[in-house]
């Protein structure tokens, strides 16, 4: 008897497991069952005069449309480099836009670098199992996010860099499909960007460094996410934080508000502890679902460093809305240069909102050994010049 009930069991993980062309990350038998109505197909920028000048040219203020595709169908694997580098010409000034089943506003935008997983424009290499970016350099940009589209979609570039993109490479895997599964949700992911305001009463006072803190119950002035309408699933989310300060600048809490004022409040108890860290880490980890890809080589928690936190056993479900936000320092009390790409799920393909502009998207640019001496020179002249002045006097 128990044989018998293992055997079911068995069967219905391969049949749960098995989405027409796409299999769950943790399921490799699901490879082995055979599908119907589904057969793969590519889009590239292969060259079809067969002379290998395989990739497209994007100019200036031009958006191209490198995926356009009619009828049912689940995109599986997305690869794109292109030249020149992030050196000369910003991966934060590419867009990338997607469109499901006919619709006019893209469900994804965000620019190309953040969107991969690549912050600033900067290029370093990093393993999830979503999203990647490969060598050399971080400079080929994976995505395996299933796709699912019921009447076309739509894929577009749309270069804001001031100059060409002389060489744009890219695959677009999917499955065409009879039918998509009555089930199969539409994906969806924004940027944002924000240079969060200080506390006007506390200033940046951090481990309560300038006496005691304030608190924060309600989440207001929390750096946003997502809010998302209606029904569906958030799936994961690339967090960038540029701190201008050596203070550690984690003890911003996420907070996770699901189907608005009948529905839950998801408190959390400081940002490495949602990103599945502790205790102040700023050391690289790569793990299938969470980590640390890039962090700061500088003074303390000064400087750069890339989290990212996908769901995949573990979504956040919702039925009439989802928001999504985290506090910059406990209280909102440190001024950070943040930004973000959140993914999600929903069951038909909604307009994601506007995203910041060409200039608002800008990186804060990096404190050197230059500034931390002007800083100095100025709080000595403040106190008078003092030899004795050393540097730690309150």
């Amino acid at each position: 008897m128990m044989k018998k009930i293992a055997i079911v069991l068995l069967m219905g993980i391969w049949m749960a497991g098995t989405v027409c062309g796409q299999t769950t990350a943790n399921d490799l038998a699901a490879l082995s069952m055979m599908q119907d109505g589904v057969i793969s197909k590519r889009v590239s920028s292969h060259d079809t005069a067969g002379a290998g000048n395989d990739f497209i040219r994007i100019a200036d203020k031009e958006t191209r449309t490198i995926f356009d595709v009619k009828g049912a169908g689940m995109i599986n694997h997305i690869w794109i480099t292109m030249a020149p580098g992030p050196e000369a010409l910003s991966r934060n000034d590419v867009i990338l836009k997607m469109y499901w089943d006919g619709n006019t506003s893209p469900s994804v935008m965000a620019p190309i670098g953040p969107f991969f997983g690549q912050g600033w424009n900067e290029s370093y290499t990093y393993s999830s199992l979503p999203l990647s970016a490969s060598p050399v350099n971080g400079k080929g940009m994976v995505c395996y996010f299933s796709m699912p589209f019921a009447k076309g979609a739509r894929i577009e570039i749309e270069n804001q860099a001031g100059k060409e993109i002389s060489h744009f490479y890219y695959y677009v895997d999917y499955v065409e499909m009879d039918r998509l599964p009555a089930k199969a949700g539409r994906f969806h992911a924004w940027y944002n960007k924000q240079l969060t305001e200080t506390s006007k009463t506390e200033g940046e006072n951090e481990w309560a460094i300038f006496g005691k803190p304030g608190n924060n119950t309600t989440g207001k002035d929390n750096y946003l996410i997502a809010d998302i309408k209606g029904k569906g699933h958030f799936v994961g989310v690339n967090y960038y934080v540029h701190a201008p300060t050596p203070m550690w600048y984690g003890e911003g809490n996420d907070r996770i508000e699901i189907d608005g004022a009948k529905g839950t409040v998801l408190k959390g108890t400081g940002t490495e502890d949602y990103f599945n860290t502790a205790w102040c880490p700023k050391s690289i980890y790569e793990h299938p679902y969470y980590g640390y890809a890039r962090v700061n080589n500088d003074i303390g928690w000064m400087g750069r460093t890339h989290l990212y936190r996908f769901n995949i056993t573990d979504p956040f479900y919702f039925n009439t809305s989802f928001r999504f936000s985290i506090e910059h320092g406990h209280n909102n009390v440190l001024t950070l240069d943040l930004a973000s790409v959140a993914y999600w799920y929903q069951p038909e393909a909604h307009a994601v909102p506007a995203i910041p502009s060409k200039e608002a998207r800008q990186p804060m640019p990096m404190i050197d050994i230059g500034d931390i001496h002007r800083w100095r020179n100025e709080w000595r002249k403040s106190k008078g010049n003092d030899p004795k002045l050393w540097g730690n006097e309150r």
